[in-house]
């Protein structure tokens, strides 16, 4: 891991969205980011988005394809196979393209259908996988912020230290440490946080 992460930094003509400024960098997603900035070079106008629920893979997809046009399938590997064939084919035809959202990819997504088995077969994936040290403190920070709260520097790292390191782990951290602070009516500090979580039973005492 080299250390770094930053905010997206999205080629000129992007316009830039709301969305766009919660998209965090680092090791653990920039290989998908990088293959979204490069999908001229896709051998086929279609790619697989996999990891994490909660990891941004809507918000990656969406973004891109609000930029260069296409379509987006959430739970692709839950979706109608013919529906997915002929979506894929519309996007070699359109040279638009689509980018489908899946849990797994093959050989734990079993298709049954043999068309769609060997385009999948062809298509590029994209991993985001479980958060980073640098990426999780950065969402402990972005959750706190969306809530109009400011987390002390000690009790980040706190945070980020006892936790269990998932995507939806800080959702949760940071409601149950809101409600508990409001509850309370105490401001958000190192033994707030510390007496919020082991309430939630998210940590032990």
């Amino acid at each position: 891991m080299n250390g770094k992460r930053e905010q997206i930094a999205l080629p000129l003509d992007w316009p830039q969205s709301q969305g766009e400024s919660r998209l965090i960098v680092s090791d653990s997603n920039r290989d998908a980011f990088e293959h979204f900035r490069k999908w001229s070079l896709w051998p086929v106008k279609a790619t697989l988005l996999t990891g994490p629920r909660r990891s941004g893979r809507s918000l990656l997809a969406r973004n891109f394809v609000e930029r260069v046009g296409g379509r987006v399938i959430d739970r692709a590997d839950m979706a109608e196979e013919e529906e997915l064939f002929h979506a894929w084919n519309a996007a070699q035809e359109s040279g638009h393209p689509l980018v489908m959202i899946v849990d797994r990819v093959p050989p734990e997504w079993e298709i049954a259908l043999p068309d769609l088995r060997t385009r999948i077969a062809v298509t590029p994936v994209a991993r985001i996988a479980e958060p980073d040290d640098l990426l999780f403190q950065a969402l402990i920070e972005l959750h706190f912020a969306d809530r109009g709260l400011h987390i002390p520097r000690e009790a980040l790292r706190f945070m980020s230290e006892r936790l269990h390191r998932d995507y939806f782990t800080v959702e949760r951290a940071v409601e149950a440490v809101d409600r508990f602070a409001i509850a309370e009516r105490a401001r958000v500090s190192l033994p707030t946080i510390r007496r919020a979580l082991i309430d939630a039973g998210m940590i032990d005492s």
